[in-house]
């Protein structure tokens, strides 16, 4: 038994030895990959440090910009309601005129063709009826003088003759 236990005290140092040098290839080869993390970490920050500080000037820059837009835009959006406002007062007061104007010409036409309807039924009493009158009267006369004048060329004619035909 003796020399089991020699023997395993062997392995046990052994497997202590071996477990050593793997722990010492880790950690070299953590103290690599370290390394390496560290220069491309280094190599970054030299990449981007310029390009963050050109952003961040930018920003500050911009900032302002950036305020005076919307300041900008809020003024612009103010007067434009503004105007809008004004543009549907003129067009309300224009559309207000207009029907005013209408409603005048309106009343004025149909004053003048009431006035004209008052003209053509004056004219139609003094001067139409007379006119027919006249005319009846004239034609009145012209069958009486054509009764008369049938009756010397024939007297048995003009008595067989109608009596309508002497009604106008």
């Amino acid at each position: 038994m003796e020399n089991a236990v020699t023997i395993f005290t062997g392995v046990a140092a052994l497997a202590i030895v071996l477990q050593m040098l793997i722990l010492l290839g880790m950690y070299l080869q953590v103290r690599q990959m370290n390394a390496h993390i560290t220069r491309i970490t280094s190599e970054l920050h030299e990449r981007l440090d310029p390009i963050l500080s050109r952003i961040h000037f930018l920003l500050e820059e911009s900032s302002g910009n950036f305020r005076q837009m919307v300041s900008d835009g809020a003024e612009l959006t103010h007067l434009a309601r503004s105007q809008a406002q004004k543009v549907d007062r003129v067009f309300s007061e224009a559309v207000d005129r207009l029907r005013d104007q209408i409603l005048r010409a309106d009343q004025i036409l149909t004053g003048v063709l009431e006035q004209v309807e008052d003209a053509g039924s004056q004219f139609r009493k003094t001067v139409l009826e007379p006119v027919q009158q006249a005319t009846a009267f004239i034609r009145g006369i012209k069958s009486g003088i054509d009764f008369l004048r049938a009756r010397q060329r024939s007297p048995e004619r003009a008595q067989q003759q109608p009596d309508e035909e002497l009604f106008i």
